[in-house]
């Protein structure tokens, strides 16, 4: 029995159809933007492998920093003790961080950084002693899969076997010139029975409902709003930070800042993994009390992973470093230009281009979602010509990692063209 036929016999895979579903391919290893299988066949990893891999696959210096780590302790619990990569890691990510932000507090991944900070939010007006219970959220959200973050995620195919089970939110439409004031009346209607406790959103670019992308004047404008009517704010960065839209955070575009913020994904370049959700000192006081009972009582066995704050302390200092955000600047470049010669192309709904981030809506008789019938296809044709695109239904996107160069991306807008010529 080979490897494939191995992985088919013993493991479930997320969000894979299970009946009658191909074999994996088995990849064997990884080196900068390219992925290796059994026969040696290289893949172009044009979505970083799910957006994490900021830059490449098997980069020495990130290597180096895990092997220097793990000569010295490779795990240890976090209550009561704590180590040097994990408050070098915390203190400089407050550093680029909103300057309102104070205090970093470690998880394991996205959904459980965002799951922190619907219970941060929750518990602070409990500790406040006010009955704060109901969230805002956009419509066709992605916030994780674990239940809070279900809660506050779209209603759709991800959760449906467990609508039942999740609070009520709230859903505001995705703001824009025509419907940013009736927006805002809402929340100030929602908010008059001074019970909504928090408003979380993905700043600028909603990734899992197709890339969606919106103005930051628009969310500025909400933020203010929530600021007055007492709503604490949670940006879901787990996606959008680490450069993918342009800057360090797509918080930097706002005015108006977050009091809370989830980062995962590009948090370790890919390498382990580690939450993190971030909050103003405000927040983190309404836990300084001497009822022990208003303590924050959350934690993962793999809170701050020495090894996984290791790689990503490496990945902060190429982030630091001005050759990475030239890439950046490049690729944002190259998408621009690609977009603005594809974009009239028949076969194509809209092109969406912000930072490091490409989405292509395909047009197709169906409606544009997830379980789109061409996501198949899209997905298979890319495949067999060696690049890696991960389709959401109808919408495919290059979400490369930074260490791509130029004749790699066009590469990667060639097969794209000949797909759409061929379609």
């Amino acid at each position: 029995m080979n490897l494939s036929e191995k992985d088919k016999k013993n493991i479930w895979h997320p969000f894979t159809h299970q009946k009658d579903r191909e074999d994996n391919i088995v990849i064997i290893k990884g080196e900068g933007v390219y992925l290796y299988d059994e026969q040696d066949k290289k893949y172009l990893d044009a979505i970083s492998s799910w957006w994490v891999n900021l830059h490449g696959h098997n980069n020495p210096h990130i290597n180096k920093k895990i092997v220097d780590q793990l000569s010295k302790i490779e795990h240890l619990l976090f209550s009561g003790f704590t180590h040097e990569p994990a408050i070098m890691l915390a203190e400089k990510l407050l550093q680029f961080l909103p300057a309102n932000q104070s205090k970093i507090f470690y998880s394991d991944n996205g959904s459980t950084a965002v799951e922190v900070a619907i219970k941060m939010v929750l518990q602070y007006w409990n500790n406040n002693n006010k009955a704060k219970t109901i969230f805002l959220a956009f419509d066709g959200a992605y916030h994780g899969d674990t239940f809070g973050s279900m809660s506050v995620g779209a209603r759709n195919v991800f959760n449906q076997a467990f609508d039942k089970l999740l609070f009520d939110v709230v859903h505001l439409p995705l703001p824009s010139q025509a419907n940013i004031e009736e927006i805002k009346a809402s929340v100030k209607l929602i908010s008059k029975s001074n019970k909504v406790a928090g408003f979380i959103f993905e700043p600028l670019v909603q990734g899992a409902a197709g890339m969606r992308m919106y103005e930051a004047e628009y969310l500025d404008q909400i933020i203010s709003l929530c600021n007055e009517m007492d709503i604490l704010t949670i940006a879901d960065e787990v996606m959008t930070g680490f450069g993918r839209t342009g800057k360090f955070l797509a918080s930097d575009y706002l005015v108006n800042k977050p009091d809370i913020l989830c980062l995962s994904k590009g948090l370790t370049a890919g390498y382990m993994p580690l939450g993190v959700t971030s909050c103003a000192d405000k927040i983190f006081q309404a836990y300084v009390q001497d009822d022990k009972t208003k303590t924050f009582f959350h934690g993962h066995s793999y809170t701050a992973n020495p090894l996984a704050c290791a790689a990503a302390i490496a990945g902060m200092e190429l982030m630091e470093n001005e050759a990475t955000w030239e890439k950046i600047n490049l690729i944002h470049r190259m998408h621009t230009e690609f977009k603005n010669r594809i974009s009239p192309h028949k076969k194509l709904i809209d092109v969406r281009v912000m930072g490091t981030i490409l989405a292509l809506e395909l047009n197709t008789q169906e409606k544009s979602h997830y379980l789109n019938a061409a996501a198949d296809k899209i997905s298979d044709y890319f495949i067999e010509r060696g690049v890696i695109l991960r389709p959401l239904g109808n919408v495919f996107y290059v979400l490369p990692p930074y260490v791509i160069n130029r004749e790699e991306l066009e590469f990667i807008y060639k097969n794209i063209i000949d797909f759409l010529n061929n379609e």
